[in-house]
């Protein structure tokens, strides 16, 4: 192993043994408080709130989510849809200002069919994207390489969402 260096990812441990999620719905409040932080939740408006995603596919990997626990956007009240595409806006002028991403992948999987972890809680995900940014480590090692702590993407993020909110 001369000249190689492990890769360590062992906050993925949990994703990947399955022990992520005790059982409920990870958008939905739980039953005793946890603070923000420690939820990863950047913003929170009147009907939806923004939050990072614990098992990125790349670093500054975004979520928005309505408080209301539905599966489909049909479902939510107009207001809760308006201020959804408002934070989906918020969100793409942050992963610009943060992350200078060339694009971003920005997506909902309605229902587990289509893909939905948690398929009866409508979500967005927005994955900043760089030209070339795709390598072997994703497509053959079926792991990704996030080069900046959780802790650090909440604080760089977190500072951006509350200068929003002040209009700065």
């Amino acid at each position: 192993m001369e000249g190689r260096r492990p890769l360590w990812a062992p906050w993925r441990l949990d994703y990947v043994a399955g022990t992520a999620q005790p059982g409920g719905c990870i958008f939905c409040e739980p039953p005793a408080p946890v603070a923000d932080r420690e939820r990863l939740i950047l913003h929170r408006g009147r009907s939806v709130f923004v939050l990072l995603n614990r098992f990125p596919y790349a670093a500054g990997h975004l979520m928005v989510a309505p408080y209301a626990h539905v599966g489909r956007l049909a479902a939510l009240e107009p207001a809760a849809r308006d201020e959804l595409m408002k934070r989906l806006a918020d969100c793409e002028r942050v992963l610009e200002a943060e992350t200078h991403c060339e694009g971003i992948n920005v997506g909902s999987n309605l229902g587990r069919a289509a893909g939905a972890g948690f398929g009866d809680h409508v979500h967005f995900h927005l994955v900043p994207r760089w030209s070339g940014d795709t390598n072997f480590m994703t497509s053959v090692g079926e792991l990704r390489v996030i080069p900046e702590h959780l802790e650090r993407s909440y604080d760089r993020f977190a500072t951006r969402f509350r200068a929003l909110e002040t209009g700065a």
